[in-house]
């Protein structure tokens, strides 16, 4: 089952970003469940949130895996989105 994670940085916290990001990069690699990932950017080209495509077998265990993330670990994010998501292109 094919998840996207869509989550939002909370304002103001590209440090958070920045001091977490080499566990989270770690973490993306160290997982077979990713399938896809990326941050987004805002109009100065600065991350600002995160796109991760899940390949698990229920919500379940994209919940699972979202909940051990460094980034979510390290309170970086306002909102986080996980939705099932269908492959037709690409």
């Amino acid at each position: 089952m094919l998840i996207a994670l869509m989550a939002y940085d909370k304002k103001g916290a590209l440090d958070v970003r920045k001091a977490n990001r080499d566990a989270h990069v770690a973490y993306l690699k160290s997982s077979e469940a990713v399938v896809q990932a990326g941050p987004f950017l805002d109009a100065e080209g600065e991350m600002c949130g995160s796109l991760i495509v899940l390949d698990v077998v229920d919500m379940e265990a994209a919940q699972t895996w979202a909940a051990s993330d460094p980034y979510g670990q390290a309170g970086l994010f306002q909102n986080v989105t996980l939705q099932a998501w269908n492959k037709v292109i690409g």
